[in-house]
């Protein structure tokens, strides 16, 4: 169990974080750490349901499978093939020190997401008469995407994980910020204009299927 101390902590609070198979105690700056822990043993039911929930981590090596595009894709490694990943025939090919392979996917994956994200955003800006700035990927943990008030963008690498209906989505809303920085009913409408799907359809996957993208642990290297 991780314990963090916060100055805007009022009260305990416990989290669990499955993708990292973390528990995470929350408590006033000042609070007394034994009196916390003794709380969180005290909440043996709600730690139970939690792990009925939670799904395991997958460390993505030579022999695994990761989703692009929705699609599940096997990691098929053979030390004689060039280092760069390539992808075809539905699977994820690559050569090079097998104990790097899982960084090599997960930098793969994050320049596939900037260059499809990049390319998505940048057309449907121009379609609705928008200009975009920046735009970049990160890994949040609370967030899909964000939109600046300057008019850069940023998204979560691991939405090329996701369905493209579910990627495109999320940056149709992004786009959608740069013209409404509030989710009011004209904010709404741009977003269902710009997206060539059912938004709705999108949003549930997201939440229901989500946090599955988090579980693919890549390793060092």
């Amino acid at each position: 169990m991780r314990l963090v101390h916060h100055a805007r902590a009022r009260r305990y609070r416990l989290v669990f974080d499955a993708a990292r198979s973390e528990l995470r105690l929350t408590l006033p700056r000042r609070g007394n750490s034994a009196k916390a822990l003794a709380w969180a043993a005290e909440q043996q039911d709600w730690l139970a349901a939690q792990l009925d929930k939670a799904v395991l981590p997958v460390t993505v090596g030579a022999g695994s499978e990761v989703p692009l595009r929705g699609i599940a894709h096997p990691i098929d490694w053979n030390p004689a093939r060039p280092r760069a990943v390539r992808a075809e025939g539905g699977a994820l090919l690559l050569g090079g020190p097998a104990e790097t392979v899982g960084r090599r996917i997960e930098r793969w994956l994050r320049a596939e997401a900037l260059a499809v994200m990049e390319a998505e955003s940048r057309a449907l800006a121009a379609r609705a008469g928008l200009a975009v700035g920046r735009v970049g990927v990160g890994d949040p943990r609370s967030r899909w995407g964000s939109c600046t008030a300057t008019g850069d963008l940023r998204y979560s690498w691991r939405l090329i994980m996701a369905p493209d209906h579910v990627r495109r989505a999320t940056v149709a809303h992004e786009v959608a910020h740069l013209r409404h920085m509030d989710h009011g009913r004209a904010f709404h409408a741009l977003v269902d204009e710009l997206h060539d799907g059912d938004v709705a359809a999108a949003r549930e996957w997201l939440r229901r299927e989500g946090r599955g993208l988090h579980r693919y642990r890549f390793g060092a290297g």
